[in-house]
């Protein structure tokens, strides 16, 4: 496999873990669709502070981890779009007593839309925090992503 697509599979992995984990510990503490702007922010510096003592980053690094997690963030409005409850949109499909394939449909081009656009600045704000790290942090990421552990958990 040429490096330019393990790098690019590595990285689009390393988002989805990362929103992934952004999403479920933002739902469990609060700062979910519903979280103001403070709140959010609140989260993500908490979680750079986080993954910023786990890797002994320097403040470069540091940085760099705030600017893909803003990038996330936004991506991660985008994925949300208008809705505020996503949920009640999913039920919505099922209201009825036959399934709305239109607005499924609509749905699912919505929110690919949105990842296609916002990918690219996700992408590139991911290699500059990854390719800014040293090999031993590298290593670290690699080795969390082997243990499918998470940084974020209790304390």
């Amino acid at each position: 496999m040429k490096p330019w697509i393990k790098r690019t599979l590595f990285g689009l992995f390393g988002v989805s873990l990362l929103v992934g984990g952004l999403t479920a510990c933002g739902h469990r503490h609060g700062y979910g669709a519903n979280a103001t702007p403070e709140q959010a922010a609140e989260f993500r510096g908490k979680m750079v502070e986080r993954v910023s003592s786990k890797l002994d980053l320097d403040a470069a690094q540091k940085q760099k981890l705030t600017v893909l997690g803003d990038k996330l963030h936004e991506q991660r409005l985008a994925m949300m779009g208008a809705s505020k409850d996503p949920r009640a949109d999913i039920k919505a499909l099922v209201a009825g007593d036959k399934f709305d394939k239109t607005r499924a449909q609509a749905l699912v081009t919505e929110k690919t839309a949105a990842v296609t656009g916002k990918s690219p600045e996700v992408i590139a704000a991911l290699a500059d925090f990854y390719d800014s790290l040293n090999p031993a942090q590298q290593q670290k990421v690699r080795e969390f992503m082997d243990k499918r552990g998470r940084w974020y958990n209790r304390g």
